[in-house]
């Protein structure tokens, strides 16, 4: 069975949960060769498991996605891969973490944490990759955006306001190397139900009881089906932004 993405290697940050961990497996599902990363080792050895009695091709590379050295090494590692061909095609830079509150209610000690990982190790991957690409002539920056950082939420004010950044990054790069074959797709999901929640301090009182209206929410697999169908286009099709919400989920 001819695969979408058979012959491409793809690397993925914050792949040890969620929509991270999800994407892998659908991404060697479709065929590609799979670099994933994150802090926690034993999460990416359990992952790429899962990838190879599946038939993929995993490279484990345990490190800090907002560590601008490990960020680099990461490149390298998956350049000298000979699984993968000794290249790279796809980058999703999904690593991140929320934080409940908004500017007055959020914990200051984790604001600089949010936005070292969230927007600038973010953007350095960006950086590294697309210098990468566009000397290769092509190649696809997946960005993790989310729905709060274009509707800010007052509940998740400054998480969100890291999200906005990002969107913001990604669309001013993607106006730098579109005219090199580089495609930028900023992915914005709603609500998806996953660890994400307990880290960022998320609980029935400041998260379920008001998500209850919206019925049916998200699971991380939704949003991998949305990545692996915009990166099966066309190389000349670039689908820049997409957002994907539950049905139910009228705000935000």
């Amino acid at each position: 069975m001819n695969k979408a993405l058979s012959g491409k290697t793809a690397i993925v940050t914050g792949a040890s949960s969620g929509i991270g961990y999800t994407t892998a497996v659908s991404l060697a599902r479709a065929g590609a060769a799979v670099v994933v990363q994150a802090r926690r080792k034993e999460r990416l050895d359990k992952l790429a498991s899962e990838i190879l009695s599946q038939g993929g091709k995993a490279l484990v590379v345990a490190g800090d996605a907002s560590r601008r050295e490990e960020i680099g090494s990461l490149l390298e590692r998956a350049l000298h891969w000979d699984e993968g061909g000794s290249k790279v095609d796809i980058v999703v830079v999904n690593a991140g973490r929320g934080l409940a509150g908004g500017v007055l209610s959020s914990n200051e000690s984790a604001w600089r944490e949010i936005f070292e990982l969230n927007v600038l190790g973010a953007a350095h991957l960006m950086r590294v990759a697309a210098e990468y690409m566009v000397e290769r002539k092509g190649g696809d920056i997946v960005v993790l955006g989310s729905v709060v950082g274009r509707n800010v939420s007052p509940f998740s004010g400054f998480y969100g306001s890291s999200k906005f950044a990002i969107g913001g990054l990604a669309e001013g790069l993607r106006r730098e190397v579109c005219a090199h074959g580089v495609r930028v797709s900023l992915v914005m999901p709603g609500i998806v139900l996953s660890e994400f929640q307990d880290v960022a301090g998320y609980d029935e009182e400041n998260f379920g009881k008001g998500v209850a209206p919206f019925g049916k929410l998200l699971d991380p697999g939704d949003i991998a089906a949305g990545i692996v169908w915009l990166l099966s286009l066309p190389a000349h099709v670039n689908v820049n932004e997409v957002t994907i919400r539950p049905t139910g989920q009228n705000y935000p």
